[in-house]
């Protein structure tokens, strides 16, 4: 009885995780260049004398989905979208990090931003100078015409990299990093397209109906853990009796 017991509680919180990461990503589905998460779990055996054949599950560190989303257009010059496989690094005060969400905005000391962080350039966050128009090229690179000026300068190029899924995690605020730690390698192969903003690569139904699924399996499971209690109760009447 304990065993089935156990197994049925192991696999209730496992189920209780792959909830939480379907309405994480259910929560985010119209978040533009959001990377759906995917469940990674292990076995681990338990410890102690007697719970050898006692195993349990470990989360790890869940795997993300580089599947592209849909492109929207949204007829703004500041917005962009990768083509194909691709990140945009920015700046933040834990190191460089990667997005797909390509909605540029310029601060109050004119420096190139998505969600306020900088995004960065070949040499540094790239920072403008006075302008009177802005413009974006296919392979990343930042134009202006300065201010009381007619010819096009070059200011920088954003810095763009292509990693796998394998060598990146995803941190709280969900932007992606490097495994190790350490800045990519820009990719000029890259490629990017204005007016455009990508959409999450979650697909709605598909981690609903999964949703409804794991919520069934819970009853299950739940009603097992019940059964469990229900037979240990019934030997321990008939030993006392």
């Amino acid at each position: 009885m304990d065993r089935l017991g156990y197994i049925a509680m192991t696999a209730a919180s496992r189920t209780m995780t792959s909830l939480t990461v379907r309405a994480n990503n259910l929560a985010n589905v119209n978040t533009p260049g959001f990377r759906a998460d995917l469940e990674q779990a292990e076995a681990v055996q338990v410890a102690g004398y007697g719970y050898d054949t006692r195993h349990a599950t470990r989360v790890v560190d869940n795997g993300i989905s580089m599947a592209p989303g849909q492109l929207m257009a949204t007829g703004r010059d500041l917005d962009f979208a990768i083509q194909g496989p691709g990140l945009i690094a920015v700046e933040t005060p834990a190191g460089e990090r990667y997005t797909r969400h390509g909605s540029l905005q310029v601060s109050a000391d004119l420096r190139l931003t998505i969600n306020g962080r900088p995004v960065l350039g070949e040499n540094g966050p790239i920072v403008l100078p006075e302008y009177d128009s802005l413009t974006i090229g296919a392979d990343g690179t930042v134009s202006v015409i300065p201010r009381g000026d007619y010819l096009t300068a070059e200011v920088g190029r954003i810095k763009l990299v292509d990693l796998p899924a394998a060598e990146l995690v995803k941190q709280d605020d969900g932007l992606l990093a490097t495994r190790d730690g350490q800045p990519a390698e820009p990719n000029e192969d890259i490629r990017l397209v204005s007016g455009y903003l990508e959409s999450s690569n979650v697909s709605a139904i598909d981690q609903l109906v999964t949703t409804m699924s794991l919520n069934r399996l819970f009853e299950t499971q739940v009603k097992m853990m019940k059964a469990a209690e229900d037979l240990s109760d019934a030997g321990n009447r008939m030993i006392r009796g």
